[in-house]
């Protein structure tokens, strides 16, 4: 008589605590995409000094991940230090990519007739010449499923950018794409979500404050 399988035991929880980068001179006034060369302002750089003792405040963090852009991994370095870690780069973290929008002032994008598709239908939307909101949804979610499988039971920070972490956020709450602008990400809050066998739970979202309670009751 054939032995039966052994069942296969689900992984442990991974804790992804999403990080949008810090502060750049263009913050809020252009979108950047990524068009290399753009740094972080001063207010940046302070603003990833603090997120980063806020994060080594926490008991563990297993691994650091960054979108490959200058921003993410100038946000990323003061944590890597703090935490001893190095910051792998990880592309399925990097920004949406906006083509021909890419440098574009948002009130001259704002004038665009698309402009209401993107902020009422964004999954019914391509950016010019590059990726659509769809693309970068799934992205980031094959992202977090990725690093689940990396580090099962661990702790992970993921540097990355306000879109993608807004896209995060709505899967994990069973949010529809269209619904994922109504959430709100500042730069260097950090936005933490669970993802285990039940599916993912979201303990906290811009938060820029303590994160020394954070767990799941």
């Amino acid at each position: 008589m054939p032995s039966r399988p052994k069942p296969i035991k689900p992984l442990p929880p991974t804790l992804i605590l999403y990080v949008r980068h810090g502060q750049t001179a263009t913050t809020g006034t252009v979108l950047p995409g990524r068009a290399p060369g753009l740094h972080l302002a001063d207010k940046g750089l302070e603003q990833a000094r603090a997120v980063a003792e806020r994060i080594g405040a926490l008991k563990k963090v297993d691994a650091l991940y960054c979108s490959p852009l200058e921003r993410a991994r100038e946000t990323a370095a003061p944590i890597a230090k703090i935490r001893g870690l190095k910051a792998t780069v990880d592309r399925g973290l990097v920004e949406c990519d906006f083509g021909e929008w890419t440098g574009a002032p948002l009130k001259d994008l704002a004038k665009k007739p698309e402009w209401a598709t993107v902020q009422r239908y964004p999954s019914g939307f391509r950016f010019p010449n590059g990726e659509s909101f769809v693309e970068m949804s799934g992205r980031i979610c094959d992202t977090a499923t990725r690093l689940h499988h990396r580090h099962p039971g661990g702790v992970v920070v993921a540097v990355s950018h306000a879109d993608p972490i807004k896209a995060a956020v709505a899967d994990a709450l069973g949010a529809h794409l269209d619904l994922f602008q109504r959430i709100v990400i500042s730069t260097c809050s950090v936005s933490a979500i669970l993802y285990g066998a039940g599916g993912p739970a979201v303990l906290t979202v811009n938060n820029t404050g303590d994160l020394s309670a954070l767990a799941p009751s």
